[in-house]
């Protein structure tokens, strides 16, 4: 597989009901642009809003992965979800007519099914693999619970569940390698115990269920009132006990297909990381809370490894382009050209730098009792790396101006004085197409973040002004 980002080519429509809400639902699978990731949307809404898979939007895990942003729900998201990642998507729009996906069987093979169906095709730009180099643990005290993830050549899923239950008792389910998802876990169906179903039907908290889409074990004797009130929900004549222990009008597809199902679940759960994962998890007792939570997790440590990776450079040698070489390309020039070097450049990434004097125009005015470089000033600059890089792509680039488009999530983390040494790192977030550069940008200092910004800039010929 290669390291390219993946979405669907063409749309495909899978009908049902939700299993919690007994609503009939229309989920249609969507192809989706470079890093737009796994977007749920809900059409029946005014707006059709959108949900991203992510797990900062976990509000609730009592009865399957639910997602909420800005009032608007997705429930029981991670039958869904761990489709797509074992079928390796990155890219995808999922419209539900409905809060919830429709269960089908109660696992991913139907999703599954239509995913293959629409097929998949590569896209332009990388995948982002957070790649495991530490063993990462989270532990629940109250339940026992515990999920890990450890150092390996590719993702790879091991769950331990324990029951407590002499039906159940304690299983096992191991998937050395995501692409035989479809083939040693997809088809493992959710279940429930005797218990837990009669409680919810008591609740009116399970509309959509019947005995094709739960495996049910029967942890409990099956009273005369419970067999009633089972067929009555199940629209059954009858319902009774197989020797295996579980309700009729299923077979098992595995002796352990209830730690398979888990094993499903925590795939589900952990693609709202955001990206994939290269590395080996270990799940005891896994369920939607600790999934979720060490997802989250995850994400506060991707983040702080993307902001303290500090790209190092042997500042000695002799730059790629000296600032003779840069004002051959910009249009700017000083008191406003704000970059000394460039260090790398390729079509996806540029690195610059400058050297940071008390000599700058800007300290005249800006605090020079105490002098400190405007942080406008450092998305400026970090922008002029960006110019350079779309104006590389040009053959005559002294006929180009570049121009701001927008800027996101500018965030200022330390302080740049006179004496500091900037290095500039800007990578592309989709590919440069009609001029207009779309990047993601850090400054470092002194070994630390210091500055970082979603940029957008246009290039435009100068007799077009």
């Amino acid at each position: 597989m290669s390291n390219l980002q993946r979405t669907i080519k063409n749309e495909v429509v899978l009908s049902g009901v939700g299993l919690h809400t007994g609503k009939e639902v229309k989920l249609t699978f969507k192809p989706a642009p470079e890093n737009t990731g796994i977007n749920f949307v809900r059409t029946d809404l005014e707006g059709h809003p959108t949900i991203e898979a992510l797990a900062c939007y976990v509000t609730d895990t009592q009865r399957g992965t639910n997602l909420e942003k800005n009032g608007v729900v997705i429930n029981t998201s991670e039958h869904v979800l761990a489709a797509i990642i074992g079928e390796e998507i990155d890219n995808i729009i999922i419209e539900l007519s409905a809060p919830e996906p429709p269960i089908m069987d109660g696992s991913s093979k139907f999703f599954v099914e239509a995913l293959e169906k629409a097929g998949t095709v590569e896209q332009s730009a990388e995948r982002e693999v957070f790649e495991v180099k530490e063993i990462i643990s989270f532990k629940d005290e109250e339940t026992g619970s515990e999920i890990m993830i450890m150092p390996s050549d590719k993702y790879e899923i091991t769950t331990m569940v324990d029951f407590g239950t002499k039906i159940l008792g304690t299983q096992n389910a191991t998937l050395k390698n995501i692409t035989d998802f479809k083939t040693e876990i997809a088809n493992a169906r959710t279940f429930s115990f005797l218990h837990e179903i009669e409680t919810l039907l008591d609740n009116n908290l399970i509309k959509g269920g019947d005995l094709n889409n739960a495996i049910v074990y029967v942890d409990k004797p099956l009273s005369d009132e419970t067999m009633k009130k089972l067929s009555k929900a199940f629209k059954k004549d009858s319902v009774t006990i197989k020797p295996n222990g579980i309700l009729d009008n299923l077979t098992l597809h595995w002796p352990n297909e209830a730690a398979r199902h888990k094993l499903l679940d925590v795939i589900g759960d952990l693609a709202l990381v955001g990206m994939r994962l290269k590395g080996k998890v270990i799940a005891n007792k896994p369920g939607h809370k600790i999934n979720t939570n060490f997802a989250k997790k995850l994400n506060k440590i991707i983040k702080i490894e993307k902001r303290n990776n500090v790209p190092q450079f042997d500042l000695n040698q002799p730059p790629l382009m000296d600032i003779h070489a840069i004002m051959k390309i910009l249009p700017h020039r000083p008191p406003f050209l704000l970059i000394d070097r460039i260090i790398e450049l390729s079509d996806t990434h540029v690195v610059g730098m400058k050297n940071v004097t008390m000599n700058e125009s800007f300290f005249v005015g800006h605090f020079p009792g105490a002098p400190v470089m405007p942080g406008v000033l450092q998305v400026e600059a970090m922008a002029q790396c960006g110019g350079i890089l779309v104006l590389s792509t040009v053959p005559d680039p002294d006929n180009y101006l570049t121009y701001f488009m927008k800027m996101n999530n500018v965030k200022f983390k330390q302080k740049v004085l006179p004496g500091d040494t900037l290095i500039f790192k800007a990578d592309l977030i989709s590919p440069i197409r009609r001029g207009i550069c779309h990047m993601q940008a850090y400054g470092y200092g002194n070994n630390k973040l210091v500055v970082e910004a979603e940029l957008m800039a246009q290039i435009v010929k100068k007799q077009e002004e």
